[in-house]
């Protein structure tokens, strides 16, 4: 294609991201391994409620590129025509919640680095506004937020084999090769994108927390998440079979806070999803139910 179509579609990325500096935007540090969940636990739903559905809906459809696979009496359920990966509640009129625990972003992990590079593509082309543009060595991420400031992230993994074993020592934060990232579309400008592909997952969640030890113990402790990488008392990076990071708490937004509380947009619940009923229930002895709350107040729920 014409290289002066190329640039345009590059200037275009510039345009949409408003070079908003996300506090992710740091170093880790390594941190020792230890995990009892099953290898195969994963992120589930995230659950939120927003001000007006019908604007959250717009946006997660449009600009996201999630699909809408029920709404029905003020909630809805979207994903990408799998599972449901995210659950919206109408509260109507409530402020964003910002400065209180809750939500930090959910991660909404495609498939493969050509998906990333048409969602990159597509919110050039219909001026997404961007907050972050990221390449973590472990993954590719693009930072936004919805209407109700509720933080997303979209991303694509690098190859396992280049960062296992080794995440203390490699996730870091550069800025994202755009060009190189688009590069891989024969043709950026013209790319169609109607929606996130099938393959699209939770791939994690990052909370704000009131305290990062608190809740790490919560977490690594009780629940058995393994802690990967830790970013002093700022924020630590947790997982299940040596994933990068499945949970995320920080202070960055939140430290001494208390949860947000109704008449704000916040986090509802966040679901993370185990192998079978056993470990389900072998689980919730440890972490005191199948339905708890962590440390800093966020709903927890473990389902098969």
């Amino acid at each position: 294609m014409p290289q002066r179509r190329v640039q345009a579609l590059f200037a275009l990325v510039g345009a949409a991201y408003d070079r908003a500096v996300d506090p992710e935007e740091l170093t880790a540090i390594g941190a020792p391994v230890r995990a009892e969940l099953p290898p195969q636990t994963r992120m589930g739903a995230v659950h939120l409620s927003v001000a007006e559905l019908d604007r959250s809906l717009e946006y997660y459809e449009t600009q996201i590129g999630l699909t809408v696979h029920a709404a029905d009496d003020g909630a809805a359920r979207l994903g990408a025509g799998g599972e449901d990966l995210l659950v919206l509640t109408e509260e109507r009129g409530a402020r964003p919640a910002d400065g209180y625990c809750g939500l930090f972003h959910f991660a909404l992990l495609v498939p493969d680095r050509v998906d990333l590079a048409r969602w990159l593509a597509h919110a050039a082309r219909d001026r997404v506004q961007l907050s972050g543009l990221s390449d973590h060595y472990v993954s590719e991420a693009i930072y936004l937020r919805d209407p109700d400031h509720h933080g997303i992230e979209i991303y694509a993994d690098r190859p396992r084999e280049l960062w296992e074993g080794e995440v203390g020592t490699r996730l870091t934060t550069l800025p994202l090769d755009t060009d190189d990232l688009l590069a891989v579309l024969d043709d950026p400008i013209g790319e169609p994108f109607e929606r996130l592909p099938t393959g699209t997952v939770m791939g994690h969640v990052h909370l704000c927390v009131h305290d990062v030890d608190t809740t790490t113990a919560f977490y690594c402790d009780r629940v058995g998440f393994a802690r990967m990488a830790q970013l002093g008392d700022e924020a630590a990076f947790l997982s299940a079979g040596g994933y990068h990071h499945h949970l995320g708490p920080n202070v960055w937004q939140s430290r001494g806070a208390p949860p947000a509380p109704p008449g704000y947009a916040r986090l509802t619940q966040l679901t993370v999803v185990l192998p079978d009923d056993g470990a389900v229930a072998e689980i919730a002895a440890r972490a005191g139910g199948q339905d708890v709350r962590d440390p800093a107040g966020n709903r927890v729920v473990f389902t098969a």
